[in-house]
């Protein structure tokens, strides 16, 4: 493997930021083989180095990555049939990555990838109770009292969903705001009132945002916010 800048190495972990890994550097709080670190311009071997961080033993094994995608109507998050195309296919890095969560195929927005299995533990299990966001247009307007109905929880798939918020955002759009993920839940939900989803946007999985990145394309997430998510505990 190519060697690599020390910064972007523990940024690419989600050790740190890469303008943490400088403070770092220049306090003598980064060692490479047993010896201390200070030039900002050093790399170094992922796999054959080894590298601590204020005494703690970060490197080994495969490259940790974390990753959004903007997946566009049309890819499935996984698991893809004759002919369907897969989201995974949008990211054109080699390692092995695995979709955190689902995103159907009709519904567009922000998917996660990542290598980390404790990350997307601690990102999907109910116990955590992350917020999931989506935005919603319906094929026509939905009553005040039909929109409260929603919210409390509705009968399905032999239970009943968990009480949610829901936003009016416009006469046939509605902004979703939940803490579980039933198969097609929000499609289901609305179909209970009588309305059909046109199209479907996921905004926001606790605190990671799509913002504004374009349709198919993919950003590494910052190193803070995946140090944040694992360093939480559950609800």
């Amino acid at each position: 493997m190519a060697l690599m800048r020390i910064q972007k190495y523990l940024s690419e972990r989600g050790i740190c930021s890469r303008r943490e890994a400088e403070r770092l550097l220049q306090q003598g709080l980064i060692k490479v083989n047993g010896q201390v670190l200070r030039t900002l311009g050093a790399k170094v071997d992922p796999i054959k180095d080894k590298v601590e961080v204020d005494q703690r033993h970060v490197s080994g094994g495969p490259q940790k990555l974390y990753i959004k995608l903007h997946k566009p109507v049309g890819y499935v998050s996984s698991n893809p049939q004759a002919g369907e195309k897969e989201a995974r296919t949008l990211i054109p890095l080699k390692e092995r990555l695995y979709n955190v969560g689902r995103l159907d195929k009709d519904s567009s927005g922000l998917l996660l990838f990542t290598n980390d299995g404790v990350f997307a533990y601690r990102l999907t299990h109910p116990a955590f109770e992350h917020e999931k966001e989506y935005e919603v247009l319906l094929d026509r307007s939905v009553p005040s009292e039909e929109i409260a109905r929603m919210s409390a929880g509705l009968p399905m798939l032999g239970k009943r969903t968990q009480p949610c918020r829901i936003t009016r955002l416009g006469p046939r759009t509605l902004r979703f705001i939940l803490r579980e993920g039933m198969n097609r839940q929000i499609r289901r939900m609305c179909e209970k009132v009588g309305r059909r989803v046109l199209s479907l946007k996921r905004l926001r999985m606790h605190r990671f945002t799509l913002g504004n990145l374009p349709s198919g394309d993919w950003v590494h997430l910052p190193a803070r916010q995946v140090q944040a998510l694992l360093a939480e505990k559950a609800a």
